[in-house]
């Protein structure tokens, strides 16, 4: 193979150093795996996504993607296939990296060893394991954009801000984040939550953020980990200074100067929303049920009932909604399980979720959900999706599995179904059922295996409620998903 020349030898060197800014290798190597190759898992609130492999090997990584291939996923988060990528890669703000800078990231890719590495499958819950109900999440939060400086600032203020809100996404983790990928749009700077870390406000602010901190503070915490009297980086944090030690002291020193630019934000704006109830239940929607029922109500089709236009919705009082919310449904035909969202969410967040969906898309139902109403409803709903924590889970309704299920064997491997294991698991429970119960419809299948799981799930001493409800939801979801026929099935259908 011949030596790159001069040129490419400094495109390569560029790349190396922007890779080193987007802390790609942290993403994309596992624990005792070759550098890049990916493999690692990475928690969402939806299960683990696998990370890929992005080594220039051909079969495994992306050593066929083409120059337009890679800027398309960096820049618009599309995928060579033309798939969408899920938001946990951070191009809501890679977006606005240049196609040069994008190019030479690439080069320096193509330049180290391929590395045979197979991507793992991803197992999360329904409907994220369908990659088309990220299109609701893209009309939602993101639109692919370009850089546009400041030209009131410094050269070196702009330089920081290409750095902050391009390769080094620091927003990901400092600004609020309430669900993964929506980070780019909540309170900037102003500190978030990360893989249990606190990652602090990072802002102008005096008191809660960085305003009393010098540039120099500054380069030396994010040279070095540590700032003299300021703080020391943990968690997550030390592993990005890792990367950002080999950044230039230039480069440094320009992200201290855009980050002492920023508007200062208080962090107790965090602890209170002035929004009118309608603005939080948009937001509330947004986060916990766009991805399944449409930024505009719209649902899927024979999957995920429409809200828009919906006669439960429309009813003259709310408590059927809050209902819903709060203790999920089961299977329906053709209808996947819904699980009990509202297990995990506030009174206030239900009431305002509620009245949003009564009210949006210029529907008209009166918004007359309350707070009192949500924290009276929570104690009665009394459901298969929020374990049925008044009565005990329901008794599987389908003769034909009652028999099955009740057997030695189906118990057993009801009470061996682990956290990590539980997509692998029930689609062989699926595959069992089916070649001896073929004529049982889908929703009984799926209602029936969740049924059977349901005690198991109310014995666990160290689950707290909320915690069986979202356990029975994911449950629920991944039957479903094996009985729909996985979720790359689902996704042709859909196409």
């Amino acid at each position: 193979m011949a030596a790159p020349t001069a040129s490419a030898s400094a495109l390569i060197e560029k790349g190396r150093y922007l890779a080193q800014a987007g802390d790609c290798v942290a993403c994309h190597t596992k624990k005792g795996g070759a550098p890049l190759a990916g493999g690692r898992a990475l928690d969402t609130p939806f299960g683990p996504l696998i990370s890929p492999n992005i080594t220039p090997d051909k079969d495994t990584g992306i050593g066929n993607w083409s120059d337009d291939d890679f800027y398309r996923l960096m820049h618009e988060g599309i995928g060579k296939q033309g798939e969408y990528i899920y938001p946990v890669m951070p191009f809501p703000w890679y977006t606005i990296v240049t196609r040069d800078d994008a190019l030479a990231i690439k080069a320096y890719l193509f330049s180290i060893p391929p590395v045979h590495s197979p991507r793992p499958e991803n197992t999360l819950s329904f409907p994220f394991s369908i990659r088309s109900s990220l299109l609701a999440w893209r009309q939602a939060f993101f639109k692919p954009t370009d850089f546009q400086g400041d030209p009131q600032q410094s050269e070196q203020v702009n330089r920081g801000s290409y750095l902050v809100n391009g390769l080094a996404h620091c927003g990901e983790c400092h600004n609020a984040r309430p669900i993964a990928g929506t980070s780019r749009w909540r309170e900037p700077l102003a500190g978030g939550t990360i893989q249990n870390w606190y990652a602090p406000n990072i802002s102008s602010d005096m008191r809660s953020g960085i305003g009393a901190w010098s540039n120099g503070d500054l380069v030396s915490f994010l040279k070095t980990g540590t700032a003299p009297g300021k703080g020391v980086a943990v968690g997550p944090m030390a592993e990005t200074v890792h990367s950002l030690s080999h950044l230039t002291d230039g480069d440094l020193a320009a992200i201290a100067a855009y980050l002492k630019t920023t508007p200062p934000v208080a962090e107790t704006a965090q602890q209170s929303d002035p929004a009118q109830p309608f603005e939080r239940g948009s937001r509330t929607y947004l986060d916990h049920c766009a991805s399944c029922h449409g930024v505009d109500g719209e649902g899927l089709a024979g999957v995920v009932p429409a809200l828009k236009d919906n006669g439960a919705v429309l009813a003259a009082g709310p408590q059927n909604v809050i209902s819903v919310v709060l203790g999920g449904l089961q299977a329906n035909g053709t209808l996947a399980p819904m699980p009990a969202i509202g297990s995990a969410m506030s009174d206030g967040d239900v009431a305002d979720v509620t009245n949003y969906v009564r009210q949006a898309w210029s529907q008209k139902a009166p918004a007359t959900a309350t707070n009192a109403m949500a924290f009276d409803l929570r104690a009665q709903v009394d459901g298969l999706l929020n374990a049925a924590p008044r009565t005990g889970c329901p008794p599987v309704a389908n003769a034909e599995l009652v028999k099955a299920l009740g057997t030695a064997t189906y118990r057993t491997q009801l009470s061996a179904v682990t956290d990590a294991g539980m997509y692998q698991q029930t689609g062989q429970l699926v595959a069992q059922l089916r070649k001896s119960n073929r004529a049982v419809p889908d929703a009984d299948l799926i209602n029936g295996l969740t049924a059977a799981y349901c005690p198991i799930v109310r014995a666990d001493p160290e689950l707290d409620q909320n915690a069986k409800a979202l356990k029975i939801g994911r449950f629920a979801n991944y039957v479903y998903m094996a009985v729909a026929g996985g979720p790359e099935a689902k996704m042709h259908a859909k196409k």
